[in-house]
């Protein structure tokens, strides 16, 4: 069966989405493709690969861990004391729960909203 569509973007509910836009892009590497008040686009240069993030005022932060998060990102890092350290220093917090053992760790972004870094790639 043929797809019906491609996966576009993933898009993030921020209460200011450049502020999160700056801090995934210092996270993935990817580039501003596009930035305003009220939305913003990261990306790879030929835009094969994109996060979004739009402005929602009233946003309500997930817990963690709680059964109220809708979903998170997951990123491959080789060095997993590195990059908790650098990712912190960019502002995201760690939790003191933390299921993951030596494979992965939950970090919270600025906005509130969880992710892990993991080295099972």
């Amino acid at each position: 069966m043929s797809p019906i569509g491609q996966l576009a973007a993933v898009t993030l509910d921020a209460p200011d989405p450049k502020a999160l836009a700056e801090f995934y892009s210092a996270v993935t590497g990817y580039q501003t493709l596009f930035a305003s008040e009220d939305f913003a686009y990261i990306g790879t240069a030929d835009g094969s690969s994109r996060i979004g993030f739009q402005r929602v005022e009233s946003l309500k932060q997930p817990t963690w861990p709680g059964d109220d998060k809708q979903m998170h990102l997951d990123f491959s890092v080789s060095d997993l004391d590195e990059s908790v350290e650098r990712l912190t220093s960019l502002g995201a917090t760690k939790p003191d729960h933390q299921p993951g053992g030596e494979k992965w760790v939950v970090l919270i972004d600025p906005a509130g909203h969880p992710f892990c870094v993991t080295t099972m790639a």
